[in-house]
């Protein structure tokens, strides 16, 4: 007896099945992508799996449609088709659009809240927020402004902003912290320029009870395809269940989560400013 299908099933599963030779041809193409510089035929087909002489064809395609080209020594690299269309995605990306994709999920791998911030007139604003099952009664809504110097958010962009943005906003904020004291609301036992060097060194910014006591933080990065900070990725929960060591269950998913959006802006996600 013959099976029956229900409408648009066969259909349905023709549309899922893809062109093998394009699959296997974009893999050519990504290690191209991934090594940066010229290569020669048989140093890509092995980064690609394959042998030279399978990569050979594939090759000589991409030549023709102008995908990659050939430098006079005969290296490969990417080709000025390759361009106009890298050209045309990164002129539609939007960081906080691509960013908002992911945080959904990070939030519930987490069980934590997570907030994006921009870079805005005022310093780090927050755009969007992510709460758990179990939302933080914390005063922090879109639009909230962070503190360049008292907020895992804010030290993170003042560590990868160019300095002279930030500069101004930072020496009006400290000026106004210490009026009428001699170190203003500083972290004890540690400098500014000491914290923006732990920043750097391990790629988070991290809180801890401060400024809000109870209530830990850790904010990771977002670079665009040219090494820009665009966005920091903000993970905060109550210090009593929050882990902030450097690689752990919060710093491990949220490292993933930027480098991942890092990686849709067209830069690679491991890579640092």
């Amino acid at each position: 007896m013959a099976t029956s299908e229900l409408p648009g099933q066969a259909s349905a599963e023709k549309n899922r099945r893809g062109i093998q030779s394009v699959e296997i041809g974009s893999e050519l193409l990504l290690q191209l992508a991934r090594v940066g510089r010229p290569v020669a035929l048989k140093d890509l087909a092995r980064l690609a799996g394959m042998t030279a002489g399978k990569a050979h064809p594939y090759m000589v395609s991409f030549l023709k449609v102008g995908f990659v080209s050939q430098n006079d020594s005969g290296l490969y690299e990417l080709g000025p088709l390759a361009l106009q269309l890298g050209l045309t995605r990164l002129q539609r990306l939007d960081p906080v659009k691509e960013a908002s994709k992911l945080i959904e999920a990070l939030a519930e791998e987490t069980g934590q809240s997570v907030a994006i911030a921009v870079w805005g007139n005022l310093g780090p604003t927050v755009v969007r927020l992510e709460e758990p099952i179990q939302p933080l009664h914390v005063n922090l809504r879109t639009g909230t402004v962070m503190s360049l110097d008292n907020t895992a958010t804010g030290r993170l962009f003042a560590a990868y902003m160019p300095p002279m943005v930030v500069e101004r906003l930072l020496n009006l904020e400290l000026a106004r912290q210490s009026y009428g004291t001699d170190l203003g609301n500083k972290f004890p036992g540690e400098t500014l320029q000491e914290a923006l060097a732990e920043i750097r060194q391990h790629g988070l910014s991290r809180t801890r009870g401060h400024p809000i006591p109870g209530i830990d933080a850790i904010c990771a990065p977002v670079f665009d395809y040219e090494g820009h900070l665009v966005l920091g990725v903000l993970v905060m929960g109550p210090s009593a269940t929050f882990d902030t060591e450097w690689d752990g269950e919060i710093a491990r998913p949220l490292r993933r989560c930027a480098q991942e959006i890092t990686r849709r802006l067209g830069r690679d996600g491991n890579s640092q400013a």
